[in-house]
This record gives C-alpha cells, structure tokens and sequence, in this order.
C-alpha cells in the first residue's frame, strides 16, 4: 500500500501539525490513522493517507450503503429510512436557493437518489461517481449516463447549482477540485456542501470512536471555522450554515457500534442524538452534520 503525506495544511499552507486522535478503520482495514491538526488554522485531516490510487480497497464493503442499495442490516435500513425523509428536503433546499431551476451537478452522486428526485422536480441533472457499481445503479436509476471523466468533461458556468452531498471529505485534491467546481458555476449560481463537523458534540463524546472520522475515506474533518476559511480562499462567501439534525442519532447509532463491547443500546443511541442537537441549539449551531451554501463573491 502507498501511503502520502500532507506536508502543507490545506486551509492555510502552513506546515505545522499537531496529533489529534489515532482512530481506527473499523469499516474494513482495522488499521488506525492519525488524525493532525494545523496548529495555525485549527483544520483537522488525515495524516498520512492512502494515495489515490490505493484507496479504492478501503471502500470494499458490502455494508457501505452510499456505494450500494441493497446493504443490509439495520444500521443501513435506518440511513435508508432517513434518506426517504431528507430526500426531499435537499431538493427544496436546492430550489429555494438556486436562481432558477436549470442545470445541476451533483459531484460523488453514490447511487443516484438525489439526481433521480431531482430530476423528477424538473432539473437537468447532471453526476459524476468514481465507484463503478455505485455509477452503473446511479445511472439505472437516473435514466441517464453517469460522469466518469471527472469534471473537464464539463463546460464553464454552465450550472446552476452544484451538490457535495457528504462528499468533500472524500476528495484526495481537495484546492483543485474546489476551483474547477467554481469554474463550472454560474456568476450566480449556488454551491451545496454538506460535511460532518468535528465541532459539534457527538464528535467531542465518542472521539476515537467517533464514526464521522471513518478514516481513512474521510481525509478531512472540517468545522465551521475552518470550512469557511477554505471557501473564502476560493473566493466564495458562505451565505447560510444549515443543520443536517438525522445525522447525530445516524452517527451515534455507528459510533455506539464502533464501541463495540462497552457501546450501548437504542437509548444511548437516542440519548447521545439528542443531546447532541440540544447542544448545538444553544452553541452557534454546532450540528453534527452541517449544509454550507455559498456563491462566488
């Protein structure tokens, strides 16, 4: 395995680092990561990492729901029952705040859900998903072709919206990747970033055993500060912080999990969920999981 390291914080360029967490892989390689911290700008990644040509075998479960529908047990029937509900919310969200109802990318479109409901509220859709088997079911479900180009298959501003649905975390170039998103943008188009945040108190309760690290496929763990710092860089103002509330009793249900023989059940699960949204209520909106909606300034 090739592992690389990040010499330089992506936020800020800065080069010192501090350790965090060392957190295990317990999705598929039961191997464990360090989690680093810029010293300057607080931004959290994992570091090192498997290079992009080596992190495919960290995806290569049958459970993980997002590269496949049919993944049983009953943490992933849960995900599907919140998908059915958020489902619709994240095609409201994107009306209200797209200028019109035109073109739409969604960037890691994982098995397709959301372009498929997009695409019946009206959308031209467009996606792009490097996993195979979650591209051929995306595009079954979509009616359509799923990107495979990456995003130079595409023309400058020609969306109106674009979609990173728990997606960003994933991307091993995360600066480039960000500027030929812009690119592709409208003048007045909006950008769509939903993220887990490292901030918010499920996270601080289960540290290690956190599952939003699920290391080593997420390579960064963003905040607020630091998530607002990166889109200023590009250039971009984030114009609304919006809470993801499913997410906290969905994290906790996996992080109970991951605490294997000293986790605990459904109300602990229930408990640690809702304590955690009751935090973030009365802390600046510290969810568990946040939407980001910024345009170009």
């Amino acid at each position: 395995m090739i592992y690389e390291r990040l010499e330089k914080c992506p936020v800020c360029g800065k080069t010192e680092f501090r350790n965090k967490l060392i957190v295990e892989d317990k999705s598929v390689s039961k191997e464990s990561f360090a989690i680093q911290q810029c010293t300057a700008c607080t931004f959290q990644f994992t570091n090192p990492r498997p290079s992009a040509a080596g992190i495919g075998r960290y995806y290569e479960s049958e459970e993980y729901v997002s590269h496949n529908s049919g993944a049983g047990g009953v943490i992933n029937q849960a995900y599907k029952v919140a998908r059915f509900f958020t489902m619709r919310r994240k095609v409201a969200l994107v009306n209200q705040q797209a200028p019109r109802k035109g073109r739409l990318l969604d960037y890691g479109c994982g098995t397709g859900h959301f372009l498929a409901a997009a695409k019946a509220n009206g959308w031209q859709v467009a996606g792009l998903e490097p996993n195979p088997r979650a591209r051929q079911e995306a595009s079954q479900r979509v009616g359509q072709p799923i990107g495979t180009k990456g995003l130079s298959e595409f023309d400058s501003e020609t969306f109106d919206a674009i979609t990173l649905w728990h997606v960003l975390e994933h991307v091993h170039e995360l600066n480039d990747t960000l500027r030929q998103l812009i690119n592709l943008l409208r003048p007045d188009g909006a950008l769509l970033i939903a993220v887990p945040n490292v901030d918010s108190l499920d996270a601080q309760h289960y540290r290690q055993d956190w599952a939003a690290y699920d290391v080593p496929r997420h390579l960064y763990h963003f905040s607020p500060r630091t998530m607002t710092q990166l889109l200023k860089k590009h250039k971009l103002e984030v114009q609304q912080v919006l809470p993801m509330p499913l997410d906290a009793y969905y994290v906790s249900m996996l992080s109970e999990k991951h605490r294997a023989e000293r986790g605990g059940g459904l109300l602990a699960v229930l408990k640690a969920g809702y304590q955690s949204n009751r935090y973030a209520a009365t802390h600046d909106g510290q969810y568990s999981s946040l939407i980001y909606v910024a345009r170009k300034r």
